[in-house]
C-alpha cells in the first residue's frame, strides 16, 4: 500500500474512532451492516469450533494479548511487561504480530532493532527495541509462529493483537480493555468499535483493565485473579536522538524547560497521553493524529520554540523523518511508559504455564 493510500485510510479510521466513542447518532444508519458482520463472525467462530476451518497449535505455549475493540487499549506496554516477567521466570519468549502498516520486502518478516518502521510497523519495532527478543510479523500468524520457531530457541510465544485470529490455537488469552473509553456505543463494526461482542470477554483467561473503572460492566470472570487493573506510568523523558540508547534522559520531576509543551500523539487514545502529561505537571498543547500516523517534518513544526513531547510509539517513526532540522530534533522528546500491574497476574500466568500447559505440550510431542 502506498504511503498516500495508507495515510488516507488512517484518517478515515481516525474519523470513525472519534464517532464511535462520541456515540454519534448517525452511526445507527450502519446497524444493518453491523448485524451482517455479527452474523459472519459468529459463523466463523463456530466453523473453527466444529473443525470446519483449520486451526493449528504451536509447539510451545502461546499467549494471545488482544482486545475486542478497535483502537489503542494499552496492549503494547502489557506485551513488553509480560515478556520481561517471563524472562525473569527463566523463559525465552518471542513475539508475533500482524505488523499494521508494514511494507516488508517479504513475509514472514524478522524485525530488527535498527529496522525502519516502514518495513515492520511502529508497534513491532517498539517491542523489538524495548524487549530485545525475537519479533516476527505476518498477517498470517501461523506462518509467523512457524518462522519464529524455525529460527530461534523461543520456548513461549506472545501473539500481539491476535484475539480474533482463530486459525492459531492459543493456550492463554488476555483481553485488554480501555477503562476510560470503555466500549464506545457498544456496537459491532462498522456502527461501533467492537470486533466481537462484550460477552466475548467471558471466554478469555484474563482481562486487564487499563486505568480501571469498568469492573461493574464486565462479564463475570472465572477466578478473582482473572481480572486486573493496569496503570501506565511514565517517569522520564528521553531525547529523540536517544530512541535506541536512552542516553539523554531527564526525570519528569527534574524537567528544566518550559512546562508548556506541544504534545503530539498518533495513537488510538491520545487523551490518555495528554492526561498523563497534565498529571506530571505539564501544560500540553494537543496535536492529535490518526493511530499509526505517518509523520512528516511539517507535523512537528510550530510557530514557537516550545519543547515537543510525543509518545514512544510515535518516536520510533519520527526519528526517520527526512528534513527534520537538528534544532527541532533537540526540542523533541518522548515519554516511554511502563505497565504497572499486580505481581499476582504474572505469578498466575507462570504457574499456569508450569502446571498445565507445558506438561500438555510435552505429552503431545
Amino acid at each position: 500500500m502506498a504511503n498516500s493510500e495508507l495515510k488516507q485510510k488512517q484518517q478515515q479510521e481516525h474519523f470513525l474512532v472519534r464517532a464511535w466513542y462520541q456515540q454519534s447518532f448517525w452511526l445507527y444508519l450502519l446497524l444493518p451492516l453491523s448485524c451482517l458482520y455479527g452474523l459472519l463472525i459468529g459463523l466463523r467462530h463456530k466453523f473453527f469450533q466444529w473443525g470446519w476451518l483449520p486451526s493449528a497449535a504451536s509447539a510451545v505455549p502461546l499467549i494471545v494479548v488482544g482486545n475486542i475493540a478497535v483502537g489503542g487499549t494499552g496492549k503494547t506496554p502489557l506485551v513488553v511487561a509480560l515478556v520481561q516477567a517471563l524472562q525473569q521466570a527463566g523463559f525465552k519468549p518471542g513475539i508475533v504480530s500482524r505488523g499494521y502498516g508494514s511494507q516488508a520486502p517479504s513475509y514472514p518478516y524478522w524485525v530488527q532493532a535498527d529496522d525502519s518502521p516502514s518495513n515492520c510497523g511502529d508497534e513491532p519495532l517498539l517491542m523489538a527495541l524495548r524487549t530485545q527478543v525475537p519479533v516476527v510479523i505476518d498477517a498470517n500468524r501461523r506462518a509467523a509462529v512457524k518462522h519464529l520457531l524455525a529460527h530461534s530457541d523461543c520456548d513461549v510465544i506472545i501473539a500481539d493483537d491476535g484475539l480474533q485470529h482463530y486459525a492459531l490455537q492459543r493456550d492463554i488469552e488476555i483481553v485488554v480493555v480501555d477503562g476510560k473509553r470503555g466500549f464506545g456505543n457498544r456496537l459491532l463494526l462498522p456502527a461501533g468499535p467492537l470486533r466481537e461482542t462484550v460477552s466475548r470477554i467471558a471466554r478469555a483467561d484474563y482481562v486487564v483493565v487499563n486505568g480501571g473503572g469498568l469492573t461493574q460492566v464486565l462479564p463475570d470472570r472465572k477466578t478473582p485473579l482473572a481480572e486486573q487493573t493496569m496503570q501506565l506510568r511514565g517517569q522520564a523523558l528521553i531525547g529523540l536522538h536517544s530512541v535506541d540508547d536512552t542516553s539523554n534522559t531527564i526525570e519528569v520531576a527534574a524537567w528544566p524547560y518550559s512546562k508548556q509543551v506541544h504534545a503530539v500523539a498518533g495513537i488510538g487514545n491520545p487523551q490518555r497521553f495528554y492526561t498523563s502529561l497534565r498529571q506530571a505537571g505539564f501544560n500540553p498543547i494537543e496535536h492529535s493524529f490518526a493511530d499509526h500516523h505517518d509523520f512528516t517534518a511539517e507535523d512537528l513544526q510550530f510557530d514557537d520554540q516550545l519543547p515537543v513531547i510525543m509518545t514512544e510509539k510515535d518516536a520510533v517513526k519520527v526519528r526517520f523523518i527526512e528534513g527534520l532540522s537538528d534544532e527541532l530534533q533537540r526540542r523533541c522528546w518522548y515519554l516511554p511508559v511502563e505497565a504497572v500491574i499486580d505481581e499476582a497476574f504474572y505469578t498466575a500466568i507462570i504457574a499456569q504455564l508450569h502446571s498445565k500447559i507445558l506438561p500438555a505440550k510435552k505429552q503431545s510431542i
